[in-house]
């Protein structure tokens, strides 16, 4: 074969594979502006808080804010909660929390379950059906949170994987183009040199 044929073949090559980087690139930034503003525009119409700095100086078990927040729920003190970061701090570390601490350690089936074996009409009744409610508004919200958090990952993970393939697109674009430049000086007549390894018998 010539070898300004085979220079011409990778080289094509090259080009194909560059412009397939090129589109998983795009489509990968396409995911990470999709998933990322969805996550945004979903939790901002929710105007959620966290609260403000001074909150978290006067942190005490069976309050608002209790002192296993203070490394995690702190960090986003007064700020809005607006991307999949926060929404994972707040449905573990703040909301979690507070389930936590209600009775059946807020956990929705056994409130439930204990409930309907009261007599219904009863004050106690009431009670848990409201225990109930609250722990059920808190597991939905926490459940909605983070699938936010899994949405807005996924849009981090196609934002490396943009990144990654529009870096590889750069290498292969100064590769095809030395491969061109190599194609035209390379003279037409010239073959590739085939180097064939002779077996020494023992």
């Amino acid at each position: 074969m010539k070898r300004k044929v085979l220079d011409q073949i990778l080289t094509s090559g090259g080009g194909v594979l560059l412009l397939v980087l090129l589109f998983v690139g795009g489509l990968a930034a396409w995911g990470y502006s999709f998933a990322n503003s969805t996550v945004h525009d979903q939790l901002a119409a929710q105007q959620i808080f966290f609260p403000p700095k001074s909150a978290f100086a006067h942190a005490k078990v069976g309050t608002e804010i209790t002192p296993s927040m203070i490394p995690s729920v702190s960090q986003y003190a007064g700020q809005q909660l607006l991307n999949g970061a926060q929404a994972k701090v707040w449905a573990n570390d703040f909301i979690a929390v507070h389930l936590s601490e209600m009775p059946y350690g807020g956990v929705y089936a056994k409130a439930s379950t204990a409930a309907m074996k009261l007599p219904k009409g009863s004050p106690a009744y009431a009670k848990a059906e409201g225990v109930v409610s609250t722990i059920f508004q808190g597991t939905t919200l926490r459940s909605m949170l983070l699938e936010a958090y899994g949405f807005w990952l996924f849009g981090q993970i196609a934002l490396w994987v943009s990144i990654l393939a529009f870096l590889l697109a750069i290498l292969m674009i100064v590769l095809v183009g030395l491969g061109f430049w190599h194609a035209q000086r390379t003279p037409e007549t010239q073959a590739v040199k085939i180097v064939e390894r002779s077996r020494i018998a023992t």
